[in-house]
């Protein structure tokens, strides 16, 4: 019997992966994955290797899947104005799958996280911001920040700029974050991966996302105006021929609570990934291995 299935959910499907471990009644982690464009959910598993890390750990894996119907490149429409609000478009739509699986599933709800590529990184990055009371830790590889685009007539080209050239004041987009919290407002573990050499989402996008949520967890932490944004660790390495760099950010307790990974020589892709799925670089750092780490030690 297989433990990777799949369901309908309204106009949308979803595929879970259950590790052999699971046992009803105890309570896992839930990871949601947002895969990037001309992606389906077995590609994106394939790729990122979450399942296999998901059979070693013990925790469940939920991967929604775009309609083609509603893009026809198989986007997460993170440009679009109607999704990037609570209860309303997709957001919704993944937000209603994770409360699908949970009333199915033993999942431990302190423990609910997601992570997406591109396309899927934006609709992450819109996921912590609209629903943050359902996660406790955001991934973001080659995304951008939150309401990157929020001209409703431009929005297309509005998006193309912005990844190509990055997006609006990251500063503003942080308070728009926070506004859009509202009474669910908790600051958010977040960790941004990005290649260097990225043609598709320019890596400037990546300084955004970091400025974005650093400013988005000072307010929520109480503070006024903007924040510095300075990071407390910055530290080189080489794996497998990919120099990397990797900065850390501590939250106003001094505690570590983002991280930017920018890899040299990498583009468009999952860092660390199989090379038989679509955007991977199999010479970065693990970015699968290494964010489930970071969720891990971030999780009250």
């Amino acid at each position: 019997m297989s433990n990777f299935l799949e369901f309908s959910f309204e106009a949308f499907s979803y595929k879970l992966f259950v590790p052999s471990g699971y046992k009803e009644g105890n309570a896992v982690p839930l990871m949601v994955m947002l895969h990037g464009c001309k992606q389906t959910p077995d590609d994106f598993a394939l790729g990122t290797k979450m399942n296999k890390l998901a059979e070693k750990e013990t925790f469940l894996v939920l991967y929604p899947a775009m309609n083609y119907l509603f893009n026809a490149e198989g986007c997460w429409n993170w440009f679009l104005e109607d999704n990037q609000h609570r209860q309303v478009g997709e957001p919704a739509i993944i937000a209603g799958m994770i409360e699908d699986v949970k009333n199915n599933y033993s999942v431990d709800a302190r423990r609910v996280y997601v992570a997406g590529l591109s396309a899927g990184g934006a609709m992450a990055s819109i996921m912590g911001a609209t629903y943050p009371d359902l996660f406790s830790g955001v991934a973001i590889c080659s995304g951008l920040e939150y309401s990157a685009v929020d001209d409703a007539i431009m929005a297309v080209p509005d998006a193309f700029h912005a990844m190509a050239n990055g997006g609006p004041d990251p500063y503003e987009c942080g308070i728009k974050a926070f506004r859009e919290m509202g009474e669910h407002s908790r600051k958010m573990p977040v960790i941004v991966f990005h290649g260097i050499c990225d043609t598709t989402v320019h890596p400037i996008n990546a300084l955004q996302v970091i400025t974005q949520w650093a400013q988005t967890n000072y307010l929520v932490d109480g503070g006024e105006g903007q924040v510095n944004v300075l990071a407390s660790k910055v530290q080189a390495g080489i794996i497998n021929g990919r120099s990397f760099l990797q900065q850390v950010y501590q939250d106003k307790n001094g505690s570590p609570f983002m991280e930017l990974w920018l890899i040299d020589g990498m583009g468009h892709a999952w860092s660390g990934g199989d090379h038989e799925g679509s955007y991977t670089d199999p010479l970065g750092p693990d970015a699968t291995a290494i964010l489930w780490d970071f969720f891990k030690r971030n999780t009250n």
